[in-house]
């Protein structure tokens, strides 16, 4: 059975989210319920490490700086409460978790963006 084949018979599956990376810039959807009123909630970040691979426990941690406090949020990929992930950006990155960032300050912060 092929890969595709795969993905069309998992339909828990989003096919648009298996090409997230660490490096990219995303917002993230997330629908957000309180009470009787339903609101959906934006949330912008680096992606800094995704877990899991493609399958259904998948995750993936958003660090976000603002004020100059860094805020991450890890984020279950098959989650039906995120409606929709926009990817802005994309960085050219040469490890799969980029931890380093946390405490990175000024120029070593800032990543390289792809051609």
């Amino acid at each position: 059975m092929t890969n595709k084949a795969q993905v069309f018979s998992q339909p828990y599956l989003k096919k648009e989210q298996l090409e997230i990376k660490p490096g990219q810039q995303i917002k993230v959807h997330q629908k957000v319920i309180e009470g009787n009123k339903e609101k959906t909630h934006i949330f912008e970040g680096l992606v800094i490490a995704k877990k899991h691979g493609k399958e259904i426990g998948s995750t993936i941690t958003v660090r976000r700086m603002a004020a100059g406090v860094g805020t991450e949020v890890v984020l279950p990929l098959h989650s039906p409460l995120i409606t929709k992930i926009e990817i802005i950006r994309a960085n050219k990155v040469r490890r799969s978790k980029l931890y380093y960032l946390r405490d990175a300050k000024g120029k070593r912060a800032k990543l390289k963006e792809k051609k």
